[in-house]
């Protein structure tokens, strides 16, 4: 499938389960309706992100990435193909992840590598980046704090990504705090990094993320899609909704990568090893 509908959520979660379901059920519903065909849900969809990020003791409750939630998933997103953020369980460690599924099962899973202050006395950390095939094309999938490294979204193109999505639950600053959330610093590098990550890779962008509030944390939204060129098609905003955008990703990755090709240009002996 070349010509790909998508949409990004914004949209809040929180502990309870069944409620966060019933939403996606609702989204689901939504974006079906639109003609979508990939839909990215935030980080944390399935029993909500951390109340802060200084270290909480107790935190989503953590599923079995072959268990009876991530089955529930799979058949709500039917035909379409649907990535959600969770906690997962592996024996007695979580790691903040991600899923991709369809009607057909589990396409494809991530776990978060790169962990935001004490992040990492919740979670175990991922050790990689790989993308898969789906209906929709090849994908590849980050978590929120991996985007603000270049050498994640650059091993997924290398990969072969046609798209990638990054599911988010990124908060407005923490020190010096913006009445305007449109106007945050924070929401500032939310933006900038969805656009650099496109264009430097020139590859087709979903960023999904968490919006409202919950515990501490007051996310910024900002759910978009961005084309290979850097340019959003579509955004919400700081608010609640679905960036919608449908565009040719073959058609548009040729023309982007026509004259300057980013990744066939690369020099990887010029670069040092640690970074290249």
């Amino acid at each position: 499938m070349s010509v790909v509908r998508m949409a990004a959520v914004a949209a809040p979660f929180d502990r309870d389960v069944e409620a966060g379901f019933a939403r996606i059920e609702k989204l689901v519903a939504e974006a079906r309706a639109e003609g979508v065909a990939l839909l990215a849900l935030p980080e944390a969809a399935l029993g909500g992100y951390l109340v802060n990020l200084d270290g909480e003791a107790e935190g989503p409750p953590a599923l079995d990435p072959g268990g009876p939630e991530i089955r529930r998933l799979a058949a709500i997103a039917g035909d379409l193909v649907v990535t959600a953020g969770y906690c997962e369980r592996d024996g007695d460690r979580r790691y903040n992840s991600a899923v991709c599924v369809s009607g057909d099962g589990v396409l494809g899973h991530h776990r978060k590598v790169h962990q935001p202050l004490s992040e990492n006395a919740s979670y175990g950390a991922g050790q990689g980046f790989a993308a898969f095939d789906t209906p929709v094309g090849r994908l590849g999938m980050m978590i929120c704090y991996d985007k603000a490294f270049p050498e994640s979204a650059r091993a997924l193109a290398l990969d072969g990504a046609r798209i990638v999505v990054c599911m988010s639950a990124w908060p407005g600053s923490r020190t010096h705090p913006s009445a305007d959330l449109a106007e945050d610093r924070w929401k500032r590098r939310f933006d900038l990094f969805d656009r650099a990550r496109a264009l430097e890779n020139q590859i087709v962008w979903l960023s999904a993320n968490q919006s409202g509030t919950f515990g501490d944390l007051r996310f910024v939204a900002g759910a978009k899609v961005v084309d290979p060129g850097g340019e959003v098609l579509a955004d919400t905003g700081v608010g609640e909704g679905l960036a919608i955008a449908e565009l040719d990703v073959e058609l548009a990755l040729a023309t982007a990568r026509r004259s300057m090709a980013h990744l066939a240009d690369r020099r990887p002996d010029a670069y040092p090893v640690s970074v290249a």
